[in-house]
């Protein structure tokens, strides 16, 4: 029949109905691994969250399905053509995603003085790229076993850190008098709490104060509680406020 080629091309390029649907199953299943990893980065409001790692799961999950599976129309029955014939690799495609994917990672990278944020997102993007290849690739133990392994370490990770990871780093603002010596005044605390200043910078706000911003590296977060001790302790600070970037 004259119109079936077309048909043919139209439903997938000689695929049937129950091979599509295999496809379709697997980049939802990336959908899935790739939403369980965007979660706990959401949930810790990070630069890429859910839908950012579910794009990234799908479009690799869909590279290795157009990469395996997408020339076959071109393989001779005694695979002849993807032997090297005409110089095809059915990989080629999907292993431009391991170095593609940098460009989002390097989005999510920055330094602010002597701190790089963004690391174990961008680590995550990349081995959600890496999940989303091996469900389209149709391996979904091992897609799901790599989620389940990546979601566990980032949530556990955050609760029994190791290593520099051990260190969390903390943003303070201080308002203090003109006069006022905000680094005389932290010194007993910044023993207290096995802090460190990893960088300041200081403005006037006008009628004779200043505003003293310090990012400190300690052991754990500095507490709402413990600069409002501060403050109650010490006069000359007039406000204090805290927030954790870890």
């Amino acid at each position: 029949m004259k119109g079936m080629p077309v048909l043919r091309e139209f439903t997938g390029g000689g695929f049937d109905w129950m091979q599509l649907l295999g496809f379709a199953l697997r980049l939802l299943v990336a959908c899935v691994c790739g939403a369980c990893i965007g979660f706990e980065r959401s949930k810790r409001l990070k630069e890429a969250g859910v839908r950012t790692h579910v794009i990234v799961a799908c479009a690799s999950a869909l590279f290795i399905i157009v990469s395996k599976y997408g020339f076959t129309d071109l393989t001779l029955a005694d695979g002849s053509v993807f032997s090297g014939t005409r110089g095809a690799d059915p990989a080629r495609i999907a292993a431009q995603v391991v170095s593609g994917i940098s460009f989002l990672g390097a989005g999510v990278i920055f330094k602010n003085g002597n701190t790089v944020k963004g690391l174990t997102t961008a680590a995550g993007i990349w081995a959600t790229s890496a999940i989303g290849l091996a469900i389209g690739a149709g391996m979904y133990a091992i897609g799901l076993l790599a989620t389940i392994l990546v979601a566990a370490v980032q949530m556990l990770m955050h609760k029994f850190n190791v290593g520099a990871d051990a260190y969390a780093t903390t943003v303070l603002i201080f308002t203090v008098r003109d006069e006022s010596d905000i680094y005389a005044l932290l010194a007993e605390k910044l023993k207290d709490w096995g802090a460190q200043i990893l960088e300041s910078s200081v403005s006037r706000t006008g009628k004779g104060l200043l505003e003293y911003t310090l990012t400190m590296r300690a052991l754990k977060s500095i507490s709402y509680e413990e600069v409002d001790a501060l403050v109650r302790e010490n006069p000359e600070i007039l406000s204090g406020s805290n927030q954790s970037v870890r």
